[in-house]
């Protein structure tokens, strides 16, 4: 029975999640005739965070270091990059998504699945946004308090390449909302309903799902129903 009622949970949340993105969707193609249903609550069955993990951070560097943290980085879209990490059980070990956020078009620029939180696998990630992202003088590139953030070695690669530093005021999550909406959509949509026996088999879905999917397919609202990478291109062309 358990096993049951938890493919049937799984459906469920596949499924509410599904019309919850699909809605704008479909009503920005089809009209307002399109659609009158309202995607039911799924909290009650969504199912819990797998980690109790605490995330590290950098309590008393802040103040005097980045005196003017987070000043409006929604200012200029063109000019923001974001970051983060999230927990991703492999094989029911911790492990670790570290990722990099265009904020003008929502692609994600860099990525890097680890074992561990080491500084290294962040520079892993930013080194091949860095492929993508030309000319980032100038950039504020914006993460939260995590200690990997003020690391001597990622504050040296921030500074080499001219990016200026932006970080979350303590305390407040939403600061770095568009980057935790990234999480939300693989771990809702893929990741919970998969088991990962090794990190070289999460690599290739997180790649399928990110550079082929994610960049290249999903629509966004709030880049008028294109895809990040289609955005890109209409803008640039």
């Amino acid at each position: 029975m358990s096993g049951k009622n938890d493919s049937e949970s799984s459906f469920l949340i596949r499924l509410s999640q599904a019309r919850v993105q699909a809605l704008p969707f479909l009503r920005k193609v089809l009209g307002s005739s399109a659609l009158s249903i309202a995607p039911r609550n799924s909290k009650s069955i969504l199912p819990h965070n797998l980690s109790n993990l605490k995330p590290l951070t950098a309590k008393d560097l802040f103040n005097n270091r980045f005196p003017n943290l987070n000043l409006s980085y929604y200012t200029d879209l063109t000019k923001n990059i974001l970051t983060n990490i999230t927990y991703i059980p492999i094989a029911g070990k911790a492990n670790y998504l570290f990722v990099i956020k265009d904020l003008f078009n929502r692609e994600i620029m860099g990525w890097e699945i680890a074992p561990s939180l080491e500084t290294r696998h962040l520079l892993t990630a930013f080194k091949r946004a860095l492929i993508r992202r030309k000319s980032p003088k100038g950039i504020i590139f914006h993460s939260d308090r995590g200690v990997q953030y003020v690391s001597e070695d990622f504050r040296k690669e921030l500074n080499t390449n001219e990016f200026i530093q932006s970080m979350s005021r303590k305390g407040n999550c939403y600061d770095n909302a568009p980057m935790e909406s990234f999480f939300k959509t693989p771990k809702v949509e893929e990741v919970y309903r998969r088991k990962f026996n090794t990190i070289k088999e999460a690599k290739y879905f997180l790649f399928d799902y990110i550079e082929r999917y994610y960049n290249r397919r999903r629509r966004h609202s709030t880049l008028g129903y294109l895809s990040p990478v289609e955005f890109r291109e209409k803008i640039t062309a």
